[in-house]
């Protein structure tokens, strides 16, 4: 991620970050049946990031790389034509809702019920995102870990 300052954007997945994920998903359909289907599922969140607009392109990439690190275990799919990610029971945890998809202000992360997320009688289950910066990442790599919890 190239990164100048905390306002600063990143310029999305790097060569390295291509690679490996062009590398890891080799490695799934090496595996057999249950690694094609994870290949298949990381094969279709990357077609879908990349058919997205320049602004939420970035934003879902910085969303992968996250959730790849922080999350390693949740499944990449996708769920009605989004990017998502699912736990290993198959039930989505979130989705990332691109703001070109329905021609919104803003591109959101959206938890289901599989997230781990519950506070008491009232807690968010979504979260928008306009831009990328440390801070923001931070956010979402801490709201992901509770996801998984």
């Amino acid at each position: 991620m190239t990164s100048n300052n905390a306002t600063s954007t990143s310029t999305g997945f790097s060569a390295a970050e291509h690679a490996a994920m062009k590398t890891r998903a080799a490695e799934l359909r090496a595996e057999g049946k249950q690694g094609a289907k994870k290949a298949d599922g990381l094969q279709a969140v990357l077609e879908a990031i990349a058919k997205m607009d320049p602004e939420d392109r970035l934003i879902a990439e910085r969303v992968h790389v996250v959730v790849t690190k922080t999350a390693p275990e949740l499944l990449p799919k996708t769920w009605y034509g989004m990017p998502a990610y699912a736990n290993a029971d198959g039930k989505v945890v979130f989705c990332f809702k691109n703001s070109g998809k329905f021609n919104t202000r803003y591109s959101t992360i959206e938890f289901q019920d599989a997230a781990n997320l519950d506070d008491g009688e009232i807690w968010p289950v979504s979260f928008a995102l306009q831009s990328w910066s440390p801070a923001i990442e931070k956010k979402v790599t801490e709201v992901v870990m509770s996801a998984v919890a």
